[in-house]
């Protein structure tokens, strides 16, 4: 089933579907969870990998409901650089196609980057399908 932009766009802000795909690990565990979905607002997502905690953090930069929503990035265990993420939800057909855009990732973390968006992704369909 092809899932309306409204439902693709609101499952990124809200903390009960949001926890479910993004920045977890299916061999993690989420030990921190914090999500201030406005412009303005900032998340902090700490899913656990074995013995070791992964820090994700960012803040809201654009919200446009259900078209556009922009983010910084940043994991401070491996970098202290914070990046942008732009997410376009476009109407098509009976559902919508989703382009995430990450700017500003360091060369040496782009196939781990890729792949890492690929695993939200995935997340984020098997959630709304």
């Amino acid at each position: 089933e092809a899932a309306a932009p409204e439902r693709v766009f609101d499952a990124w802000l809200d903390p009960d579907k949001a926890r479910r795909f993004l920045f977890t690990d299916a061999k993690g565990q989420v030990v921190r969870w914090e999500m201030d979905a406005r412009v303005g607002g900032k998340f902090v997502i700490v899913d656990r990998r074995g013995s070791e905690d992964i820090e994700h953090r960012g803040e809201y930069l654009v919200i446009e409901r259900p078209r556009r929503l922009v983010f910084t990035f940043s994991v401070p265990k491996y970098s202290p650089l914070a990046t942008r993420v732009s997410i376009e939800v476009t109407p098509a057909g009976s559902g919508c196609v989703l382009t995430l855009v990450h700017d500003g990732v360091l060369p040496e973390y782009e196939r781990d980057t890729h792949a890492g968006w690929n695993g939200i992704l995935t997340g984020l369909d098997d959630l709304l399908a």
